[in-house]
């Protein structure tokens, strides 16, 4: 593909995740976007369906995980690429759901910070923005 057209395709995908993102609260459950957006610091923990919950996050994570590997794809057309990033993605998703549940169980006893910032790996698309440019260096060191 020319590399204009390849930018192109990128950056829709990209806005693709921004459209994601911004109509997640009608898409997904999660009473933790309110919960998060307001004083959480004074207010109980909401009450949620867990199951219900998890299913939503998985599905969001899924979601956005297609998207960032076409991303991943259009940039670089390597397999080898995708090959890791699956793996990472996985194993980021099942170290990252584990953790949640265990603050959830906790009713997040160990600070909400973490619970917060754990979630947002969960739900954002933050590992291909941490990937693209991680791949793209290795790509040049490579070259060299």
């Amino acid at each position: 593909m020319r590399k204009r057209f390849r930018i192109l395709i990128i950056l829709g995908l990209f806005f693709i995740l921004i459209l994601v993102r911004a109509f997640a609260q009608k898409l997904f459950y999660d009473p933790f976007i309110q919960y998060f957006k307001n004083d959480y610091l004074y207010q109980a923990v909401p009450v949620f369906v867990m199951s219900k919950l998890f299913l939503n996050i998985f599905l969001r994570y899924s979601l956005n995980l297609i998207f960032s590997l076409v991303i991943l794809y259009v940039a670089f057309q390597k397999w080898s690429v995708i090959k890791f990033s699956v793996k990472f993605y996985t194993i980021s998703f099942v170290v990252f759901m584990l953790a949640y549940y265990i603050l959830l169980q906790t009713g997040f006893s160990k600070g909400y910070l973490l619970a917060f910032y754990i979630r947002r790996f969960l739900i954002h698309p933050i590992f291909v923005l941490i990937l693209l440019p991680a791949f793209y260096f290795q790509e040049k060191e490579n070259k060299l």
